[in-house]
Protein backbone atom coordinates (compact mmCIF):
# COMPACT_ATOMS: atom_id res chain seq x y z
CA UNK A 1 0.00 0.00 0.00
CA UNK A 2 1.43 3.38 -1.07
CA UNK A 3 1.47 6.15 1.53
CA UNK A 4 -0.38 9.27 0.58
CA UNK A 5 1.77 12.05 -0.82
CA UNK A 6 0.53 15.55 -0.20
CA UNK A 7 1.44 18.55 -2.33
CA UNK A 8 1.53 20.76 0.73
CA UNK A 9 2.50 20.42 4.34
CA UNK A 10 1.05 22.30 7.28
CA UNK A 11 3.89 24.35 8.70
CA UNK A 12 2.57 26.70 11.33
CA UNK A 13 -0.52 28.03 13.04
CA UNK A 14 -0.56 31.55 14.42
CA UNK A 15 -3.27 32.92 16.72
CA UNK A 16 -3.83 36.65 16.98
CA UNK A 17 -6.56 39.21 17.51
CA UNK A 18 -7.14 41.59 14.58
CA UNK A 19 -9.63 44.46 14.46
CA UNK A 20 -12.12 44.23 11.60
CA UNK A 21 -11.35 46.34 8.57
CA UNK A 22 -8.00 47.38 10.05
CA UNK A 23 -5.63 44.67 8.86
CA UNK A 24 -2.66 46.37 7.24
CA UNK A 25 0.90 45.37 6.44
CA UNK A 26 2.25 47.67 9.14
CA UNK A 27 3.47 46.45 12.54
CA UNK A 28 2.60 44.41 14.51
CA UNK A 29 0.88 42.14 11.97
CA UNK A 30 3.11 42.74 8.96
CA UNK A 31 6.48 41.69 10.41
CA UNK A 32 5.01 38.63 12.11
CA UNK A 33 3.47 37.28 8.92
CA UNK A 34 6.24 38.55 6.64
CA UNK A 35 9.01 36.65 8.38
CA UNK A 36 7.03 33.46 7.83
CA UNK A 37 6.77 34.12 4.10
CA UNK A 38 3.05 34.91 4.00
CA UNK A 39 1.96 37.43 1.37
CA UNK A 40 0.97 40.21 3.76
CA UNK A 41 -0.88 42.36 1.24
CA UNK A 42 -2.98 39.40 0.09
CA UNK A 43 -3.76 38.41 3.69
CA UNK A 44 -4.82 41.95 4.60
CA UNK A 45 -7.02 42.19 1.50
CA UNK A 46 -8.66 38.80 2.18
CA UNK A 47 -9.19 39.56 5.87
CA UNK A 48 -10.67 43.01 5.26
CA UNK A 49 -12.97 41.61 2.54
CA UNK A 50 -14.17 38.76 4.75
CA UNK A 51 -14.88 41.09 7.68
CA UNK A 52 -16.34 43.98 5.67
CA UNK A 53 -19.88 43.25 6.91
CA UNK A 54 -18.82 43.69 10.57
CA UNK A 55 -18.57 47.08 12.27
CA UNK A 56 -14.99 48.42 11.86
CA UNK A 57 -12.77 48.15 14.92
CA UNK A 58 -14.32 45.01 16.44
CA UNK A 59 -11.51 42.71 17.66
CA UNK A 60 -11.74 39.22 16.14
CA UNK A 61 -9.64 36.30 17.35
CA UNK A 62 -8.03 34.92 14.18
CA UNK A 63 -6.27 31.62 13.53
CA UNK A 64 -3.88 31.69 10.58
CA UNK A 65 -2.63 28.41 9.09
CA UNK A 66 0.48 28.68 6.96
CA UNK A 67 1.61 25.98 4.50
CA UNK A 68 5.03 25.32 3.00
CA UNK A 69 3.87 26.38 -0.48
CA UNK A 70 3.40 29.89 1.00
CA UNK A 71 -0.37 29.63 0.94
CA UNK A 72 -2.46 30.35 3.99
CA UNK A 73 -5.98 30.13 5.31
CA UNK A 74 -7.54 31.83 8.27
CA UNK A 75 -10.62 31.48 10.43
CA UNK A 76 -12.19 34.05 12.71
CA UNK A 77 -14.35 33.56 15.76
CA UNK A 78 -16.71 35.82 17.69
CA UNK A 79 -15.24 38.79 19.58
CA UNK A 80 -14.10 38.22 23.19
CA UNK A 81 -16.59 38.33 26.06
CA UNK A 82 -15.01 41.51 27.40
CA UNK A 83 -15.72 43.34 24.14
CA UNK A 84 -19.44 42.47 24.26
CA UNK A 85 -19.73 43.29 27.97
CA UNK A 86 -18.00 46.67 27.67
CA UNK A 87 -20.05 47.56 24.59
CA UNK A 88 -23.32 46.65 26.32
CA UNK A 89 -22.33 48.60 29.43
CA UNK A 90 -21.15 51.58 27.37
CA UNK A 91 -17.69 51.74 28.92
CA UNK A 92 -14.22 51.95 27.35
CA UNK A 93 -12.31 49.96 29.96
CA UNK A 94 -13.01 47.88 33.02
CA UNK A 95 -12.51 48.72 36.66
CA UNK A 96 -9.05 49.26 38.16
CA UNK A 97 -10.23 47.43 41.28
CA UNK A 98 -12.85 44.89 40.09
CA UNK A 99 -13.68 43.42 43.49
CA UNK A 100 -14.45 46.75 45.11
CA UNK A 101 -15.21 49.29 42.40
CA UNK A 102 -18.26 48.89 40.12
CA UNK A 103 -18.03 50.82 36.84
CA UNK A 104 -21.35 49.77 35.25
CA UNK A 105 -24.36 47.50 35.60
CA UNK A 106 -25.97 45.08 33.16
CA UNK A 107 -29.25 43.25 33.34
CA UNK A 108 -29.67 39.52 33.01
CA UNK A 109 -31.55 40.14 29.75
CA UNK A 110 -28.45 41.83 28.27
CA UNK A 111 -26.29 38.91 29.42
CA UNK A 112 -28.73 36.50 27.76
CA UNK A 113 -28.61 38.45 24.48
CA UNK A 114 -24.80 38.34 24.49
CA UNK A 115 -24.93 34.60 25.27
CA UNK A 116 -27.18 33.99 22.26
CA UNK A 117 -24.63 35.71 19.99
CA UNK A 118 -21.73 33.80 21.58
CA UNK A 119 -23.58 30.46 21.26
CA UNK A 120 -23.37 30.75 17.45
CA UNK A 121 -19.57 30.76 17.64
CA UNK A 122 -17.81 27.57 16.57
CA UNK A 123 -15.99 27.37 19.93
CA UNK A 124 -19.28 27.36 21.85
CA UNK A 125 -21.31 25.00 19.66
CA UNK A 126 -21.78 22.30 22.33
CA UNK A 127 -21.96 24.55 25.40
CA UNK A 128 -25.42 25.05 26.97
CA UNK A 129 -26.77 28.60 26.99
CA UNK A 130 -26.94 28.62 30.79
CA UNK A 131 -23.21 27.85 31.01
CA UNK A 132 -22.43 30.67 28.57
CA UNK A 133 -24.50 33.04 30.73
CA UNK A 134 -22.57 31.94 33.83
CA UNK A 135 -19.27 32.54 32.02
CA UNK A 136 -20.43 36.01 31.02
CA UNK A 137 -21.48 36.85 34.58
CA UNK A 138 -18.04 35.77 35.81
CA UNK A 139 -16.33 37.84 33.10
CA UNK A 140 -18.51 40.83 34.00
CA UNK A 141 -17.50 40.54 37.64
CA UNK A 142 -13.81 40.45 36.71
CA UNK A 143 -14.23 43.64 34.66
CA UNK A 144 -16.09 45.44 37.43
CA UNK A 145 -19.60 45.21 35.98
CA UNK A 146 -22.47 44.36 38.31
CA UNK A 147 -25.16 42.06 36.91
CA UNK A 148 -28.72 42.53 38.14
CA UNK A 149 -31.96 40.89 37.15
CA UNK A 150 -35.06 42.89 36.21
CA UNK A 151 -35.99 43.36 39.90
CA UNK A 152 -32.64 45.04 40.82
CA UNK A 153 -31.54 41.90 42.62
CA UNK A 154 -27.78 41.43 42.61
CA UNK A 155 -26.78 38.23 40.77
CA UNK A 156 -22.99 38.21 41.04
CA UNK A 157 -23.10 36.59 44.48
CA UNK A 158 -25.40 33.79 43.31
CA UNK A 159 -22.91 32.58 40.69
CA UNK A 160 -19.87 32.33 42.98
Amino acid sequence: MQPYVYDFCFVLRYNTCICTGMAKPAPPLGPILGQRGINIVQFCKDFNDKTAHIKPGVPLPTRIKYYNDRSFEFTTTAPPNSYFLKAAAGIEKGSDDPGNKIVATLTLKQIYEIAVVKSKDINMRNVPLESICRMLVGSARSIGIKVIDGNNKKLNDNFS
